[in-house]
């Protein structure tokens, strides 16, 4: 049994130098994604340049040589435009500009260049579901009833309400009765029920007008309406002149929402959430940009349109080549199987229905679309410690699902600091939470709601988005390497025993294992492109599959698990190569019984 090491070598593999057009690529070529990985940075946590706790685009220069020893091809920027930051960058009050928080225009080109120049590639995250009430165009559009871009945005009357509908309390001695006109309440009813991402109604009201307007996420943050053709044209000008600059694609935010259902949103009370997901003219408005954005363009471009409730369906539709609409989509099922009641109910991971997600997502888009591949990124929770251990068994548990995920077949996507084995954090009160969906729960649910104080923060310790978005832990100083100042949200404690420094030094690298599975994805074409076979769907503790090439098969075992588990079918793997392992001496010795969180990769020719 042949055993490779871990190789912290960057792959020289030629890529395809077409653009993203199917009818562009030679008849069969795979798209160049398809040996590619992205890495997300979430610009506010990743490296602070001068010291104000913040981090900025100079940081992430600075540190761009620790994603060129990663091995990675595109570096995806969340959000750094101008913004009031009220969801952290996610509210954007200027599409063409930087955010002064983060640097200039000019830091954004010099950070594009170095980009480019170590073979690597910048995907801007796009963000035009909605835009911050400070934008311009919310400016005017507020304005007035008249205003030119009054129709830019989603506003609507107050819902009229029957006076039968509104008991009032009946003078004392006098006979229950309805109200008269007079006796109404006076406060405004929103126009249907539909409820914001971030707790509370979807519309707020607006005293300049007597309308309300449509946010599915913070009042901060008005949806476009992009039934208006005004606003698709100014969206699609904006994006090709970041193209134009030599950014290289766009993660788009939330763009499954962009068309809404126009009944729904005049439904009234009883018009449901659905009315705002995959929208009757979404296909149309994806074709739409692409022709109006992408098409005829020579560059290795990349789409990822982020679609909370795509089913496999939708998805083979919309990463269809031949229908021009998206490379791939982030789908919300498999982050979502640990859930009770809410996001921040959660449960124990079942590894089986995990494995029915995923081997349905794989099986969905074998022959048609792509998939991409994540478990971590700014709006999910350390994921070591969400599916692994994080104590004992951190170092195991990390490259476990590294490899489990790496090796399904799709794009992978590293979030910031999962290379390492980042945790989440121990915070120890609802004062240390940041993120606006954390704070607005906390307070409905206890301040609000009466539910026990320690019970919620259980959930939010748990599930909390502010766990993804502490900062880069680079090595054991007080404030581990990101900033000289104070940074914005503190330094998680574990970052004294888990850091980069001390993770690149160790024998039992986190980072060199991400290396080795990135390797594997630029130059072996079983883990690129083969078929991919779900094993032991039923099993609760062992995750197995294979990939098959052309002349060779791989297996991937995984031991999900704090104990030790006899795996019956390796039997017949006895004489394979061991292509990466965590536990490379027991992969070596070729054992039927795997160790708590070991994982093997084994490759068997075929004759």
């Amino acid at each position: 049994m042949t055993v490779h090491e871990s190789a912290p070598v960057r792959s020289t593999t030629a890529r395809s130098t077409t653009g993203p057009d199917d009818e562009e690529r030679a008849p069969g070529t795979p798209a160049w994604w398809t040996r590619a990985v992205v890495y997300q940075v979430y610009p506010r946590s990743f490296a602070d340049s001068d010291g104000d706790g913040i981090g900025d685009l100079r940081g992430i220069l600075s540190r761009l040589d620790h994603l060129a020893d990663l091995g990675v091809d595109v570096l995806w920027l969340s959000p750094v435009y101008p913004s009031p930051q009220h969801d952290n960058g996610y509210d954007i009050s200027d599409y063409e500009g930087i955010d002064p928080i983060f640097g200039t225009l000019d830091d954004f080109d010099a950070l594009l260049e170095a980009v480019h120049a170590r073979g690597m590639k910048l995907v801007m995250d796009l963000v035009v579901n909605h835009t911050s009430d400070e934008h311009p165009w919310f400016q005017e559009s507020r304005s007035s009833l008249t205003n030119a871009k009054r129709d830019w945005y989603w506003w609507r009357d107050p819902r009229a309400v029957a006076a039968s509908d509104l008991p009032v309390e009946p003078a004392e001695g006098a006979s229950p009765q309805a109200p008269t006109a007079a006796e109404l309440p006076v406060a405004p009813v929103e126009p249907n029920d539909w409820r914001s991402a971030f707790s509370g109604p979807a519309w707020t009201f607006d005293e300049t007008t007597g309308q309300f307007y449509l946010h599915l996420f913070a009042p901060q943050q008005p949806d476009l309406n992009w039934e208006n053709p005004e606003v698709r044209a100014a969206v699609y000008a904006m994006m090709n002149r970041w193209l134009d600059r030599g950014v290289d694609g766009f993660r788009m935010d939330v763009i499954n929402l962009i068309s809404k259902n126009l009944e729904q949103v005049d439904g009234g009370a009883q018009a449901s959430g659905i009315g705002f997901q995959m929208g009757p003219r979404l296909h149309e408005f994806l074709q739409e940009m692409h022709e109006a954005v992408f098409a005829g363009r020579e560059a290795d471009l990349i789409t990822v349109g982020e679609m909370p409730g795509v089913t496999v369906d939708d998805a083979r539709l919309f990463t269809d080549p031949s229908r021009r609409e998206l490379d791939m989509v982030f789908q919300f099922e498999h982050v979502s199987l640990d859930q009770g009641t809410d996001k921040f109910d959660p449960r124990p991971l079942d590894l089986v229905a995990l494995k029915r997600s995923m081997g349905r997502w794989q099986e969905g888009l074998a022959d048609v679309g792509w998939n991409s591949l994540y478990l971590g990124n700014h709006d999910q929770p350390r994921h070591v410690s969400r599916f692994g251990d994080d104590g004992t068994y951190r170092y195991e548990s990390a490259t476990l699902w590294a490899a489990i995920l790496h090796l399904h077949r799709g794009t992978p996507y590293v979030y910031q600091g999962e290379e390492i084995g980042m945790t989440n954090v121990p915070f120890a009160g609802p004062e240390d939470f940041r993120d606006i969906e954390s704070v607005n729960y906390y307070r409905e649910a206890v301040v609000e709601g009466g539910r026990p104080a320690d019970e919620v923060l259980a959930g939010l310790r748990a599930m909390s988005r502010d766990n993804a978005r502490t900062p880069v832990q680079w090595d054991a100083t007080p404030t581990a390497g990101f900033t000289t100042g104070t940074p914005w949200i503190p330094v998680s404690p574990h970052a004294v025993e888990v850091n980069v420094e001390a993770d690149r030094a160790s024998g039992r690298s986190v980072f060199a294992f991400y290396q080795r599975l990135i390797e594997l994805r630029h130059t072996d074409s079983t883990v690129a492109l083969g078929r991919f076979t779900m094993l032991e769907p039923d099993h609760e503790r062992l995750y197995a599959f294979t990939r098959d090439g052309d002349d060779d098969q791989l297996l991937v075992v995984g031991n999900v698990s704090g104990d030790d588990l006899e795996v019956p079918l390796l039997a017949g793997w006895a004489e394979a190569e061991v292509v990466v392992a965590n536990y490379p001496e027991r992969a070596a010795a070729a054992g039927q019984v795997l160790a708590p969180w070991e994982v093997r990769v084994l490759r068997a020719r075929q004759a």
